[in-house]
């Protein structure tokens, strides 16, 4: 019978032999690897026979591991791995096919050494470079089985760990093997990256509950990459993330949110930030935008979500707006703004809606709410800023125009629809807004000021509706100073102050340029108007006068040539005006502020032009106010106690400063001070009379008398004839100067004393005047030439026309020939 099995055994093919040659009898002595070496050479020479080899082992490594004869597993694949790395031919190809599914027997059982042993076989599978794609293999079951070991719970940690670090080196297999193909995408479908992505997160999560660790982590060791499932997980999402391309960026990106979504982690979101911080380092630049647009759409998502939840998903979108802002984001860039700004109102909608809800019950609940919702407005705007001072010159300039289009002012369409908030509501979203406006302008470098500052942005920034409320015109005036200010001064200015010696402060500023003098001449008058104004609001605290006097001295450093200077000290004397008479009944800490305000910029100013006749005559009042009345000083004044005089109407004019004195002072140094003589009054503005605000039409800006004479002189006969002497005598004017003077001293007087009606009806009926004698001398001048269709004229109400005949026309000479 040995005869018999020795003959049969010959039988056999030869392949077979010399596999179950390299097993030993005893599986503890290991690989034979002088037979390993035999079958090696013959695999090499008849790569024909690698899908027998291959099947046959398949075979033998099955029945092992049904049997549990797990050394001989071990052979088995060893020698696998060995054919493998050794055979590099198109016949690899049915091999691989049969090492494939061995290695899927191996992850199928239940022993962790067996799925740790397929595992490391699949990865140095995965590390050979193939020739040719093989389009027909997939990967499915091996996506699954590593992800599922991602997540073992095995109840020995040490081999829990051991499973999981398998289940990481294997997705990075599948990852390494297949992303690099580009006809073969299977791995960025969504079913896939729906198991890989969370698989990886679950892991990264583990170390961040641990050690709370944020951000990215420190370069480890080799050993710590290979026993810390935590880091593996990062840097296999790192390479995931590396190798994605624009067509699935998105695929690779959205489990990233239904894992956090899932699992809670947007409060707190120490561990989302981390995330998003790791996938915009790893993805190629050119491809941010696609992740800002996708935390966008979650938020819109999530807009109905707790303000925790919302402001931690903000709060991620501002890391990754920070790290894309310093490249180029594409067209993504007035998307973000305007769902920030519309979740914005959103957030404030929600805060009155809970108020008003609650007004009748317990007030905790309520104050919780809108605390959480003033968290969701403040991560707004901090992203709003962040993005948009990070943003290049050209682009923050669009940035600051579109969200001034969005504050609710008076007389201006805007497309952040605030009619259903009130009047609490409309506050709350312009404060917001403003807060916004004034961190992207922050930094900003205008070349000149009509750049930093157009009519289209200073003409809302500067409306009324943005002056009811103190902090509002806080706002505003700090967004001036970021935009006013090109020569960083304005730290040097910070608090109002009688400056002993301005010099000290080394102020930076250069030449007035002419596009500078130019914007002062067209909207000068708007920034003295809202600074007069702003001095007579009854809500004003000390901040607000530090504020205005900061504006005054950026406007003297960066704006003033001898004009704007006089223009200035004209504006300073009205404001002192407004303490001493007092029309519009302020309290006595406001008249003393603007007092003080008053003193502290003429100080400041009078050393800046250093005209030393001017600067005694105001260190002069500032020394007898310091004696007689130092609560006209702001070093007094705004002392959390300070005695407050009863009235200001016996004060002695040495307290003041005198406009006749400071033009005597003046005279003498080449400023033109016969404006001085006039008192400075605020524009009146059509949203003046629009306004829910106290008019300000009750004080009228002087106007020039046009027309020669008095009201008797002016009533003109309408018929009278214009010839070439009566043009010619109305331009002589040699020898009336003295009239004219005489004429316009009686002009400013009248507009001085006289009552505001008289002044009103006669400016009308000069007004009416002017249109008729201007529409007189259009029709005689201005008529249609005659034409032979004929020319319609209006009388009594009905329309006639009258034709005249080609041959009745006269033409010019040069139209006949």
């Amino acid at each position: 019978s040995a005869g018999v099995c020795c003959c049969c055994a010959a039988l056999r093919p030869r392949y077979k032999r010399l596999v179950d040659n390299i097993f030993p009898e005893d599986p503890k002595d290991g690989l034979v690897k002088a037979d390993m070496e035999k079958l090696t050479f013959y695999a090499v020479s008849a790569p024909e026979k690698l899908d027998r080899i291959g099947a046959y082992l398949a075979e033998r490594l099955s029945r092992d591991v049904v049997r549990h004869r797990y050394g001989y597993v071990l052979i088995a694949m060893e020698a696998l791995d060995q054919l493998l790395m050794a055979c590099h031919s198109q016949s690899i190809k049915p091999f691989v096919e049969s090492f494939l599914h061995m290695v899927a027997k191996l992850l199928e059982s239940g022993e962790p050494k067996l799925q740790v042993l397929g595992t490391n076989s699949f990865v140095k599978f995965a590390n050979i470079e193939e020739d040719t794609p093989s389009y027909h293999r997939r990967y499915d079951f091996f996506v699954s089985r590593f992800s599922a070991m991602c997540h073992s719970c095995y109840p020995d940690p040490e081999i829990q760990t051991e499973i999981r670090i398998a289940g990481i080196r294997g997705i990075q297999g599948v990852v390494r093997k297949t992303v690099n193909d580009e006809l073969r995408a299977t791995i960025w479908e969504p079913q896939h990256m729906d198991k890989i992505v969370p698989s990886l997160l679950f892991n990264m999560q583990k170390i961040e509950d641990i050690d709370s660790r944020i951000g990215p982590p420190s370069s480890p060791t080799g050993g710590e990459k290979e026993e810390n499932p935590a880091l593996l997980a990062e840097n296999c999402f790192r390479e995931l993330l590396g190798r994605a391309t624009y067509g699935n960026m998105n695929n690779a990106v959205r489990p990233v949110f239904a894992h956090l979504d899932h699992h809670r982690l947007w409060d707190p979101n120490e561990f989302a930030v981390s995330c998003f911080k790791i996938i915009m380092y790893s993805i190629q630049a050119q491809y941010s935008h696609h992740v800002i647009q996708e935390i966008l759409g979650h938020l819109d998502v999530r807009k109905r979500d707790s303000p925790r939840v919302r402001a931690g998903i903000i709060q991620v979108l501002l890391e990754a707006v920070a790290i894309a802002a310093k490249g180029s984001i594409g067209p993504t860039v007035l998307e973000v703004f305007n769902t920030l700004l519309k979740h914005l109102r959103i957030s404030v909608d929600f805060e009155l809606g809970d108020r008003r809800s609650s007004a009748g019950s317990a007030a905790f609940s309520t104050s919780s709410k809108e605390s959480d919702e003033r968290i969701v407005q403040n991560a707004i705007i901090q992203t709003i800023g962040f993005f948009g001072s990070n943003l290049p010159d050209y682009q923050r300039s669009e940035i600051m125009m579109f969200i001034m289009g969005k504050v609710p002012v008076l007389g201006t369409s805007q497309s952040l629809d605030t009619s259903h908030l009130g009047d609490l509501g409309t506050r709350r979203i312009q404060i917001m807004l403003l807060r916004s406006l004034l961190m992207v302008t922050s930094g900003y470098k205008a070349t000149t000021i009509s750049n930093a500052l157009p009519p289209p942005f200073l003409d809302p920034l500067l409306s009324p509706s943005l002056m009811e409320d103190s902090e509002l015109r806080q706002l505003v005036l700090e967004i001036l100073h970021n935009l006013i200010d090109r020569h960083d001064n304005r730290a040097k200015l910070r608090g109002i102050r009688i400056i002993p010696d301005v010099s000290d402060l080394k102020i930076k500023r250069d030449k007035i340029s002419r596009q500078d003098v130019s914007f002062m001449k067209k909207h000068g008058q708007q920034l003295y108007r809202h600074i007069y104004l702003g001095c007579k609001e009854e809500d004003n605290v000390q901040k607000n006068f530090e504020l205005l006097f900061t504006s005054l001295a950026l406007t003297t450093i960066e704006l003033a040539n001898e004009d704007v200077v006089i223009d200035l000290i004209r504006l300073a004397i009205a404001l002192q005006d407004i303490a001493i008479i007092n029309e519009d009944n302020l309290p006595m800490f406001n008249r003393c502020g603007v007092m003080a305000l008053v003193a502290a910029y003429l100080n400041f100013l009078s050393q800046m032009i250093a005209v030393p006749a001017f600067c005694q005559h105001v260190s002069k009042v500032i020394e007898t106010r310091s004696v007689e009345a130092s609560y006209f000083l702001p070093e007094t004044i705004f002392k959390d106690k300070c005695n407050l005089p009863k009235s200001l109407e016996k004060h002695e004019k040495d307290l003041f400063f005198l406009t006749n004195q400071i033009a005597e002072s003046l005279g003498g140094s080449g400023y033109s001070v016969e404006r001085l003589s006039v008192p400075y009054v605020p524009q009146v503005t059509d949203e003046d009379r629009l306004s829910r605000r106290k008019s300000i039409v009750d004080t009228v800006s002087l106007q020039v008398d046009i027309l020669p004479g008095n009201n008797t002189e002016d009533k003109i006969d309408n018929t009278e004839e214009i010839t070439f002497e009566a043009l010619k005598k109305a331009i002589d004017n040699n020898g009336l100067e003295e009239q004219e003077k005489e004429k316009r001293r009686l002009v400013i007087e009248k507009f001085q004393k006289a009552p505001f009606e008289e002044i009103a009806a006669q400016c009308e009926t000069k007004a009416n005047l002017l249109h008729d004698r201007l529409a007189q001398i259009l029709e005689l001048t201005i008529r249609p030439p005659p034409s032979p269709s004929g020319t319609m004229t209006i009388t009594a109400g009905h329309a006639h026309y009258h034709s005249v005949p080609v041959y009745e026309m006269k033409f010019p000479d040069l139209c006949v020939y």
